[in-house]
């Protein structure tokens, strides 16, 4: 079986709703980072001089492959991603190698149908 991983950088009060959203496209499940901080294109500078960092979460989603686009797609929409520079962004890569997953796999084989 393929793997693509999912890794999407989201304002962390959106976190739940792209969450929901990737369940909904076929994500069985994701390793939620809370707490990043990033900096877009134009720093913010607070009244004090310090620049102002958004919230930010990171999700990562190990997708079977033939899946993750739908939830690619499903998460840039939730996470309202192409609305303006500072929304956040997803991307996914493709993984060589993945272990652990053995289980996972038979659970994915029998419960979810293939798309």
């Amino acid at each position: 079986m393929q793997f693509k991983l999912i890794m999407a950088f989201v304002d962390a009060d959106k976190t739940e709703r792209v969450m929901q959203t990737a369940r909904t496209a076929g994500a069985t499940g994701a390793t939620i980072i809370n707490n990043a901080q990033g900096q877009g294109l134009h720093k913010v500078i607070g009244i004090l001089g310090f620049e102002i960092l958004e919230p930010r979460a990171v999700v990562l989603i190990l997708s079977e492959s033939r899946r993750a686009d739908d939830i690619l797609e499903a998460i840039v929409e939730a996470g309202e991603m192409d609305e303006s520079l500072n929304t956040g962004i997803a991307l996914q890569i493709d993984v060589d190698k993945a272990l652990g997953l053995k289980e996972h796999i038979a659970e994915l084989e029998k419960k979810l149908p293939m798309p």
